[in-house]
């Protein structure tokens, strides 16, 4: 019997403080590293135990209602869970080699192996069957295209032929959040970094979608690229336009659920290099217990640890020494 506890560990931390002074945050003990939702983590915990059944009917209720942005994420995870334990792959494929849902997480699973590849754009450019494969099977679905996109960023495809596959994403789901992601990062490596351009997109995708639409939070993955890769001629009320953006659209999301989490520990991120404390404090009462490796992993090989350090860094600066941060934000120009 696999042990559901070794699949979704808790990562026990000690520390334990006064409650007046926790600011309403999870003890350390009870934060977890990219937790599954109550959907996928049975489905992961079937597939640690050789079975595909349960992650097939996953996929297929996504698809079955059209649930795309859950379908994406789902999609990603079991292909993650496949790179380490792929026996309950292996026999999907097998039995039901022509199955929609296992043709997309076919074309997911070899893309991301061979993503990981020195020769990754050559090695990219021989699974475009895989993903026309899957892109066939429901023309409704958007997300082969959001994983054509990133095929066209790491097979270093030229602009006319990404934009023939924006325009196809767009037919399918116009408010798709993941494609737009991986048009974002198309964009950001085409551009060699120009971020005002990257803002451009996403401030005007964020612009076109309504109140509640995860592409709200488009301009603050724009704003993450650009203060954790060094980018220039960005300013600091663009910065905090697009953190602002993101606060609202995290007003209308659930409170310590997973799938919120993943824009809030980016939007966390976000607001501690800008030094609004208060905010980043409140947001991370919102996380709950769930942190996700991205983006702390991007500056340690410990990202749950890393987590929890930041998350003290803001308890600190918010609750003990409020008066610092002059209202939640700090006035400069630039960042």
């Amino acid at each position: 019997m696999v042990d559901t506890m070794a699949l979704l560990p808790p990562f026990i931390r000690a520390t334990r403080m006064a409650p007046y002074l926790t600011g309403g945050l999870s003890a350390d003990d009870e934060v977890l590293l990219d937790a599954p939702d109550d959907r996928l983590g049975p489905a992961l915990v079937a597939a640690g135990q050789g079975t595909y059944g349960r992650a097939a009917e996953l996929l297929a209720a996504t698809r079955a209602s059209a649930a795309w942005e859950l379908r994406d994420r789902y999609v990603r995870r079991l292909a993650a869970f496949a790179r380490s334990r792929s026996e309950w792959y292996d026999a999907w494929h097998a039995e039901a080699p022509y199955d929609p849902d296992r043709l997309l997480l076919a074309a997911q699973l070899a893309v991301d192996r061979a993503w990981d590849s020195p020769a990754r754009a050559e090695l990219l450019r021989e699974l475009s069957p895989l993903i026309t494969a899957a892109a066939r099977c429901d023309d409704r679905d958007p997300v082969p295209w959001r994983l054509a996109l990133d095929h066209a960023r790491g097979s270093q495809a030229g602009p006319t032929y990404f934009g023939e596959l924006w325009e196809a994403a767009l037919r399918r789901a116009p408010l798709h959040y993941g494609c737009h992601v991986a048009a974002l990062r198309y964009l950001s490596a085409s551009w060699r970094g120009s971020y005002r351009e990257c803002f451009d997109f996403a401030d005007l995708a964020a612009q076109d979608s309504p109140p509640g639409s995860l592409v709200q939070a488009l301009p603050v993955r724009a704003a993450l690229a650009c203060l954790t890769d060094g980018g220039t001629a960005v300013t600091r009320e663009r910065l905090d336009a697009a953190a602002d953006r993101a606060i609202d659209l995290s007003a209308t999301l659930a409170a310590a659920d997973p799938w919120p989490a993943e824009i809030r520990n980016k939007l966390v991120y976000v607001l501690v290099r800008l030094g609004r404390w208060t905010d980043a404090l409140e947001q991370l009462r919102l996380i709950g217990p769930y942190a996700t490796s991205f983006p702390w992993s991007r500056t340690s090989e410990d990202p749950l640890s890393r987590f929890l350090e930041v998350r003290e860094e803001v308890r600190r600066h918010a609750l003990i020494h409020p008066r610092s941060e002059h209202g939640g934000r700090v006035r400069s120009g630039g960042h």
